[in-house]
């Protein structure tokens, strides 16, 4: 019996192995060439989107109620789990932050949770965050679909799917960024290539010296030393050299800057083409200084509209009474200083609109129990009671 026909007895009842591929493996495995790197990894793109993924997570999330007159907040069970633990082994801020990282990177514009309920109720136990690099979304004939998850399968109302940028053929699944970034990162990582190729370059000599004399004289490292010792060596910096005109010349080597290759200019330009998409600021990828308008430019457009897609679908999905819907808070987020803060209070105070305990909790301060009423001016009257102020019946002393 032959070596092969050992190996091939041994291994007889052996099934071939199929492996299983994900569509972002795939892409990732075509993609590869000596300038690619993942998304994922990639400095800027990590940067842009963590941000985006604190300062969203950095909002308590509130249950609010509809009522006659306003809406009010409602602290409850459900409230509770939402805000404080959503998923067993996970905070609010990171399950809010992994929500946000795969909408923006690993979703490629979607983000899916799936529901688990308390047996037997239809209370919520927990919203587990699935892997995106395991879900696939499967059209159905009736318009519709469903989620593949490895291999189990999820209809719709089993999960909270979060969705961004929604494609306008399939309008229930959501479109990121990957394919706008891959160019622009690819130029990046070159350029950083470039930069650190430029950099190791920089012993190149100043300078040339030619010298007329014995060609062989130079062919070995003693006959150039010995040159270099008897015409350019100097024991003083900064002293000249004293060389024979007709020997020898030096000519003077002008090494190249990254700007004169425009490097600079050409990163400058892509690290804002990487902001522009995701939205933030430039100065967080380093072009430009920090600016308090455009920061909170940032946080009423970027990140409240995405913080607005997750309250939207935790509403949606969640949420069975038609009066109640979930609201982040942003106030927190704003780029305010402690002047600002009092000063704004303190207006809202003096107009009735908001107690002292309030401008104090603005400021991190406890609550103080002699500050909880509303302080009202005697001129601050409903018009139908002006008749009643005392300095128009005549002075304060009068009955």
């Amino acid at each position: 019996m032959g070596l092969f026909d050992f190996w091939n007895k041994r291994n007889k009842n052996v099934l071939p192995q199929v492996g299983f591929m994900s569509p972002f493996e795939w892409q990732n495995l075509i993609s590869q060439d000596d300038t690619y790197i993942p998304l994922n990894k990639h400095p800027d793109v990590v940067i842009a989107v963590d941000k985006i993924a604190d300062l969203v997570s950095n909002m308590t999330i509130h249950l609010m109620e509809n009522s006659d007159k306003g809406d009010v907040r409602v602290r409850d069970e459900l409230s509770r789990k939402i805000d404080i633990n959503p998923y067993k082994y996970m905070t609010r801020k990171t399950w809010v932050s992994r929500i946000v990282r795969d909408l923006l990177l690993n979703g490629d514009g979607n983000a899916v949770v799936h529901v688990k309920l308390i047996s037997g109720t239809d209370f919520i136990a927990d919203l587990m965050p699935l892997n995106m690099r395991s879900v696939e979304f499967i059209d159905e004939e009736d318009g519709g679909y469903y989620i593949r998850y490895g291999s189990v399968r999820l209809n719709p109302d089993e999960v909270v799917h979060f969705t961004i940028n929604p494609d306008e053929q399939r309008p229930y699944i959501g479109t990121g960024y990957k394919a706008l970034l891959r160019d622009v990162v690819k130029n990046l990582t070159q350029a950083n290539k470039t930069k650190n190729s430029f950099m190791r370059n920089k012993n190149i000599p100043s300078v040339i010296v030619s010298v007329n004399g014995d060609a062989d004289g130079l062919t070995n490292q003693q006959g150039r030393e010995a040159i270099m010792n008897s015409y350019l060596k100097t024991t003083n910096a900064g002293e000249p050299w004293i060389i024979p005109a007709e020997m020898m010349r030096v000519d003077q080597v002008k090494p190249l800057t990254l700007k004169d290759i425009a490097i600079n200019e050409s990163v400058e330009i892509d690290k804002k083409t990487i902001a522009g998409l995701f939205g933030v600021p430039a100065f967080y990828l380093g072009v430009g200084e920090f600016d308090k308008e455009e920061y909170n430019t940032f946080i009423n457009t970027r990140i409240l509209s995405i913080a607005e897609i997750i309250a939207q679908t935790l509403t949606r999905d969640l949420l069975i009474s038609p009066k109640r819907y979930f609201k982040f808070n942003p106030r927190s987020l704003y780029s305010y200083n402690i002047t600002e803060l009092v000063s704004a209070g303190s207006q809202m105070v003096q107009l009735a609109a908001m107690r002292r305990n309030e401008l104090r909790d603005w400021i991190g301060l406890v609550p103080d129990p002699e500050m909880e009423d509303i302080i009202v001016l005697e001129n601050y009257l409903h018009q139908d009671d002006l008749d009643k102020q005392k300095k128009l019946k005549g002075g304060e002393n009068d009955e």
